[in-house]
């Protein structure tokens, strides 16, 4: 597994600071967001010139650009908003190749209109499916047009919040540019450790075959999320799952500050036995 970060974890003036700051902490590769770029992750219009940019600041550094944030809320009540959302990601795909990127990362969405990442009780409506399922064919099609592949985390908050509901969704797509982020501080709920194992299991029976990345974060006891090996997620388990599934991708921090970078990664590279 290549151990990697949120690019946006650091806050630098220009993309080459960016790249920079990821080498010195030795990681391999990076989940970019066009933040780093001084732009909104997805944004009007991304100039060619831009896209090569960071691509040489990647390659000069040694660093992957394992795949880019692309996340809007697929599942918005308001057609408009979710149109727009589709507009801009059609902007950051035609981008992909100039940055040397094959993967984009999408949010499932939420009803919520304010927040892609809170929940709200009409996720589990079937209007809130079939827009999720509308938006996600169209995204497709852009993948099919731009040679790009799409992954879509399940995550507690949004339609797609167990991996059942995942498993149903690339199931109902067909798609060979439909894979998985996997990270299980989004599924799990505390209270139960029995119940957080099986979570973990059933996530990669059904998923296991169609992950392209594996995030690396936590949950506490008190429900909030925290820095890997923070919390009570059994990273045990969960490497070996990733590595029952024959996982060999990129191995991705977030949800942490830079001060604290070397302890998770020391953490991660425990639970590896690397470094």
């Amino acid at each position: 597994m290549r151990l990697g970060i949120f690019a946006r974890t650091f806050s630098r003036p220009t993309v080459e600071g960016v790249f920079d700051a990821v080498r010195e902490h030795q990681l391999d590769c990076v989940q970019f967001n066009m933040a780093c770029a001084g732009l909104p992750t997805l944004p009007d219009d991304i100039a060619p010139s831009l896209a090569i940019r960071i691509h040489e600041a990647s390659m000069s550094r040694g660093t992957e650009i394992a795949a880019v944030s692309g996340t809007y809320n697929m599942a918005h009540p308001d057609p408009e908003a979710r149109q727009a959302g589709l507009r801009r990601l059609r902007t950051l795909a035609s981008a992909c190749h100039g940055m040397g990127t094959p993967v984009i990362t999408l949010c499932t969405g939420t009803r919520d209109p304010e927040n892609m990442w809170r929940w709200h009780p009409e996720n589990v409506s079937s209007q809130a499916w079939s827009d999720l399922l509308s938006s996600m064919e169209a995204v497709l099609r852009i993948a099919e047009e731009e040679q790009v592949t799409l992954a879509f985390e399940p995550e507690r908050a949004n339609v797609v919040n167990t991996a059942a509901k995942g498993h149903a969704l690339l199931a109902a797509m067909q798609s060979s540019r439909l894979k998985v982020v996997i990270d299980p501080a989004n599924l799990i709920v505390p209270g139960d450790e029995h119940q957080m194992s099986q979570v973990l299991d059933e996530a990669f029976d059904l998923l296991g075959e169609y992950i392209v990345i594996a995030h690396a974060k936590d949950r506490g006891a008190d429900d909030t999320f925290q820095t890997a090996g923070g919390g009570i997620l059994d990273y045990d388990q969960y490497v070996r799952l990733l590595r029952a599934a024959a996982f060999d991708g990129p191995f991705i921090l977030h949800g942490l500050t830079e001060e604290e970078i070397d302890a998770a990664l020391q953490f991660l590279c425990d639970k590896l036995q690397r470094r």
